[in-house]
């Protein structure tokens, strides 16, 4: 199960690299393909909120708590916000695959699945772009806060704010040592133009 789990990931980055025909650095340097992620996850929450009525989970599962300070944030060294994300993205990732066998089929399904591919592909392209995997003892540290939920629009929500928060955000710094000019262009142009409060509150 989990070699056939490890391929399915494998072949999901593969394929979106394949659709954004982007280079190693193109998700990163590109405004326009982080800015696609987060429209994309505003979609989800929002056609998940037209699926029909859904019971609770029977059995819930573990979310991170995403919200973040900025101020907070900007004090964080680079490794540290890396290594959040990946558990942030490790732990959704998870939950989503949890979800799913709850909801095999219906509406509901469909978007658990999309979700669970882009956020299965955000955890490998973020992994591979920094040559970096969850550290095992930043884990055992208790880095990432979890919430049980019964909730499945939660998980909607979670991978939203994630996407338009941290992630966004862990991109930013990213730019700065990898973009050139361009990098410290869209960073100037962040900083003029923070994201509202809803992107980076609490959940």
């Amino acid at each position: 199960m989990e070699i056939k789990r490890l391929l399915f990931l494998l072949a999901v980055f593969l394929l979106h690299m394949k659709l954004s025909q982007m280079s190693p650095v193109g998700l990163v340097c590109d405004g326009r393909l982080i800015q696609k992620y987060i429209t994309e996850a505003r979609d989800l929450e929002n056609k998940a909120s037209h699926c029909e009525e859904l019971p609770l989970l029977q059995h819930p599962v573990h979310l991170p708590l995403v919200g973040f300070s900025l101020q907070e944030w900007r004090r964080k060294a680079n490794q540290g916000k890396r290594q959040e994300v990946l558990q942030d993205l490790s732990e959704l990732v998870n939950a989503t695959a949890m979800v799913q066998e709850e909801f095999p089929e219906g509406c509901t399904f469909g978007l658990l699945q999309q979700l669970f591919e882009r956020a299965s592909f955000l955890l490998l392209y973020l992994q591979n772009f920094v040559g970096q995997e969850l550290d095992a003892a930043w884990q055992q540290k208790g880095a990432c806060q979890l919430i049980q939920e019964r909730h499945v629009r939660t998980v909607f929500q979670t991978y939203k704010q994630l996407v338009q928060g941290k992630l966004r955000f862990l991109f930013l710094d990213l730019q700065k040592g990898t973009c050139g000019e361009q990098g410290d262009r869209l960073a100037a142009a962040e900083v003029q133009h923070p994201p509202s409060p809803a992107a980076s509150g609490g959940q």
